[in-house]
């Protein structure tokens, strides 16, 4: 039995993605595809005493051209101390904001990045790091891709030996599940609901915010609030 999971990069994404990484042997970044605008690909969302706050790293959009996410570079080298900044100022008296301060201090302060894909791989693993999660992390270029969308991911799966194809809920409305039952793959959509409230800081809980927030606020046992780590398991 070996799981997959082939989903485009995210910016500092919240629990769920980082639940559906931890659940998957393969995880294939699959950023070949189309960068969107307003998306999640270069913005994630923070509490701030001020309510909910997009961060965004600015990138450089080709209009109406099609632009792979892993081409799209930065367009702008000061975002990443602009949004340390305001994490420091949202964060700073949260109960594990210590605990992690260097690490995130390094990967904004630290670092010199180019393509957005370059930004989120990098969070991603560190993010991966802090919580246990071991599961191997490949890009989508490693691959000879199919034209066919459901093709590519089906034939991504067979190269991976994977039994198990892990999605989110909105790929039903486009995915041709007979074509992974055919290689005798087993397609299996997250569901994202009913996770449990943590401390947080600013009035009102809201679940859609960056993974960083829960780590601030609950450090190691963050992963008792998520769904796919054993309880009490630090």
């Amino acid at each position: 039995m070996k799981n997959a999971l082939i989903t485009q990069s995210n910016y500092i994404p919240w629990k769920g993605f980082f639940d559906s990484v931890n659940i998957a042997d393969e995880l294939v970044l699959y950023d070949d595809m189309q960068f969107t605008k307003r998306d999640w690909r270069n913005r994630n969302q923070i509490k701030t005493k001020d309510g909910v706050k997009w961060l965004t790293v600015p990138v450089e959009v080709k209009g109406k051209f099609f632009q792979k996410i892993k081409e799209t570079r930065i367009s702008d080298p000061g975002w990443a101390k602009n949004h340390w900044d305001i994490i420091i100022h949202n964060y700073s008296k949260a109960p594990h904001f210590r605990d992690y301060r260097d690490l995130f201090e390094e990967l904004y302060l630290g670092k010199k990045y180019e393509l957005i894909s370059d930004v989120n791989c990098t969070f991603i693993k560190a993010i991966c790091g802090i919580l246990g999660i071991e599961t191997h992390i490949r890009w989508s270029d490693e691959f000879d891709l199919l034209e066919e969308k459901t093709d590519r991911l089906v034939d991504i799966c067979k190269k991976l030996e994977a039994t198990d194809y892990y999605s989110g809920p909105a790929a039903k409305a486009y995915m041709d599940e007979s074509k992974f039952e055919k290689e005798n793959i087993k397609v299996h959509y997250f569901d994202y609901s009913g996770y449990p409230e943590y401390r947080q800081l600013y009035g009102g809980f809201t679940h859609a915010v960056s993974i960083i927030d829960l780590l601030f606020n609950e450090g190691p046992e963050a992963k008792n609030y998520m769904k796919t780590f054993k309880k009490n398991e630090n």
